[in-house]
């Protein structure tokens, strides 16, 4: 049975009349000249309403609940942009000095197309500021007449719950955008274009990406736009489409470009100096002197035996730095060094001296050996182990799910997913779970896109087949987009199975709670809400923009992994019914002091980062890293962690999944090819196996 969220969320909005839901912000309305007659919008805790304090028409009068009279100090009216006008002239309902700031002050103000004027409601009867994110708030859950209203974290309670009779909710989004195009390629700027989407109210916004980063948003009527970009360096531009009401497009196809370098460059950086070796167990850590060169020296790579093993990259602004830990060699074994530098369109230096070493007897180090256990022409990503040691992975662009044994390579398909459809991005076969009574049910947990959303299955698994007649579906309804998907899985110590899912490229659907998407959801092992949520509904944390990885540490915490726009990424420790403060807040970038928000417990520039998968072994947090090409090593001091340790620093290239391997290992695998198409088998990537020390 396909029990959609859609049936089974517990609605808060409550309706006047014979009207239907609203959303403030979206209600479909072509101009302000069209907005409802004024309408009574009623505190749903005291049946009171939202009211100018004094029936007064000055600039910055305060608002607040009282006794709902037919006085026009209570008759609001909507405009297709957003507005709440109250009188006649109108003023609007404003945030006093474009304040973002929990507690901020509600009033009235001349109406000036700001965004500290804008709002949209939710389907959980919440109306929240378009440029804060915060809800509409009675003080102190006021209920008598004169309670102050003001604008706060949003958290669920009655006191941020509206009701009205404005009008009908718009939810229908805009079209894709067509034909996108370039043109005027140089080699720091490049004109893009896009056919017009069409809305059944209107597009206001078009927002440009590359490579799933937010770079630009321009208004509805525009269908250009000139873009700064960056010599030598490969993006690929899409466009989504976006109505007053927040609706989103899917997103538009993607064009790669290509910049020239801005100049050439025939020179080659000096050669890197001082190269100097220490040897711990089967650890060995490289240091030498920078090199220079004519523009910037780019990264080094490291040769171990004349084969590049791993490369440490600068950023336009960071040089690159000047050390690598080569770790999981075997003992008792020689090896040599040199490195060489690198600039921005590949010249590279001559090699630097060569060091000698050998490795220790035995492994004294936290990352001992790596083996190869197997290759796959797709991207793996879901993995679990079972228990007789053998894996199970699926593949996101293939839809299916393969039984590999990690000691003879041998691999099995034991089937493909029915009903996934990839994005062309970063959709498709996503999270993979184990019931925590496999043994007996035989149950496999799957997230997936499908051609309307994304969504969580269970499927039985029967003598190393996938038994697709016993699909259920156990959650529908999570937004999708070409990226933004989250897509991880895990059962937790309390039985529960978490979800992590992304905001399907529309930051607002991360601050509202009537929302599946950016948020950690919740789930019985049978797809019902469990009863001690903190929002009666599947919603367990909320403000996350891209989160991927989940893992619970000895202590039964969740760690969680989440994408950052193009500042910074970010490791969070997730709480009960906790908001980490996305879009308004990007790791510790923005308006993350704001009251309520949770700070992360480690940043990383998205540089160094781009972090997909995590686990957690023996009180140790390991995080997989795409753009940084790196696997960290952070130790779990209690609510902390310890500084990262890089590992693998280029050596496999980017990696997607990080899991548990028996006898306290782990598994890890790449994600070097096709990890921006929806191609099938257009990669080489790895599964490989990684031994743990002390």
């Amino acid at each position: 049975m396909n029990r959609s969220w859609r049936g089974r969320w517990k609605l808060t909005v409550v309706v006047s009349g014979l009207a239907t839901a609203l959303l403030l912000g979206s209600a479909r309305i072509a101009s302000s000249a069209e907005a409802a007659p004024g309408s009574q919008i009623l505190s749903v805790a005291s049946g009171r309403c939202l009211d100018v304090v004094g029936e007064a028409t000055t600039p910055e009068a305060g608002v607040n609940i009282y006794d709902c009279k037919g006085s026009a100090n209570r008759a609001w009216t909507l405009t297709s942009t957003g507005e709440l006008r109250v009188y006649d002239p109108a003023l609007c309902l404003d945030v006093a000095g474009q304040s973002t700031t929990s507690g901020a002050k509600a009033q009235i103000y001349p109406c000036n197309g700001q965004s500290n004027q804008k709002w949209k409601a939710n389907t959980n009867g919440t109306i929240t500021g378009v440029q804060s994110g915060l809800c509409l708030n009675v003080t102190g859950d006021g209920r008598s007449n004169s309670a102050v209203v003001d604008v706060r974290t949003c958290n669920g309670q009655s006191s941020q719950q509206w009701k009205t009779s404005l009008g009908s909710a718009d939810t229908q989004p805009p079209s894709v955008p067509g034909n996108p195009r370039v043109s005027n390629l140089a080699c720091d700027s490049v004109t893009f274009a896009w056919n017009a989407a069409t809305d059944n109210v209107g597009v206001a916004f078009y927002d440009v990406y590359h490579d799933g980063q937010l770079i630009r948003s321009v208004s509805g009527a525009t269908l250009s736009t000139s873009l700064t970009v960056v010599g030598g360096v490969s993006w690929g531009l899409y466009v989504n489409a976006r109505d007053a009401a927040g609706n989103v497009s899917q997103a538009s196809s993607t064009v790669s470009i290509s910049p020239p370098p801005c100049q050439v460059d025939t020179e080659k950086p000096s050669t890197p100096t001082g190269l100097t070796s220490t040897v711990s167990g089967t650890t060995v850590t490289l240091k030498w002197t920078a090199s220079t060169d004519n523009q910037a020296v780019r990264a080094y790579d490291i040769y171990r035996n004349t084969t590049l093993v791993g490369s440490v990259t600068g950023s336009g602004s960071t040089a690159p730095a000047t050390t690598f830990l080569d770790s999981g060699l075997s003992a008792n074994t020689a090896y040599s060094y040199y490195v060489v530098a690198r600039d921005g369109q590949d010249n590279i230096s001559a090699h630097s001296n060569t060091v000698s070493v050998t490795t220790g007897a035995a492994c004294s180090n936290p990352v001992c050996t790596v083996t190869q256990v197997a290759t796959d022409s797709d991207i793996p990503w879901g993995l679990v182990t079972l228990a007789d040691g053998t894996i199970l992975y699926n593949r996101r662009d293939a839809h299916d799910i393969i039984h590999l044994n990690p000691a003879t390579g041998a691999k099995t398909t034991v089937g493909t997913v029915p009903n996934v459809q990839s994005t062309d991005g970063e959709g498709g076969l996503m999270g993979l779970a184990l019931s925590p009574s496999f043994a007996s049910d035989h149950w496999l947990y799957i997230m997936h896109t499908s051609p309307t959303d994304n969504r969580i299955v269970r499927i039985k698994l029967i003598d190393d087949k996938l038994d697709t007649a016993s699909e259920q579906v156990l959650l529908s309804g999570i937004l999708r987009n070409k990226f933004h998907d989250g897509g991880r899985l895990r059962f937790g110590p309390d039985g529960k199975l978490y979800a992590s899912t992304g905001d399907a490229q529309n930051g607002d659907n991360a601050q509202n709670l009537s929302s599946l998407n950016g948020k950690i959801l919740r789930l019985n092992a049978d797809g019902s809400v469990p009863s001690d949520n903190p929002f009666d509904s599947y919603v367990w944390s909320y403000g996350h923009r891209n989160p991927q990885g989940l893992a619970f540490g000895s202590q039964g915490r969740l760690w969680e992994q989440e994408f950052g726009n193009s500042i910074m990424d970010e490791t969070n420790m997730i709480t009960k019914g906790g908001n980490y403060g996305w879009p308004a807040c990007e790791g510790t970038s923005g308006t993350c002091g704001t009251a309520g928000f949770i700070a992360p417990k480690r940043t990383y520039s998205t540089a160094d980062g781009s972090c997909s998968g995590i686990t957690v072994v023996n009180d140790v947090v390991y995080i997989a890293c795409g753009r940084g090409t790196r696997m960290y090593r952070e130790v779990i001091s209690g609510s902390s962690l310890g500084e990262p340790q890089v590992y693998f620093n280029g050596t496999y290239g980017r990696l997607r999944t990080v899991e548990p391997a028996p006898g306290g290992s782990l598994w890890l695998t790449t994600t070097n090819n096709g990890d921006k198409d929806s191609i099938a088998n257009n990669s080489d990537e790895k599964i490989l196996r990684v031994t743990l020390g002390s």
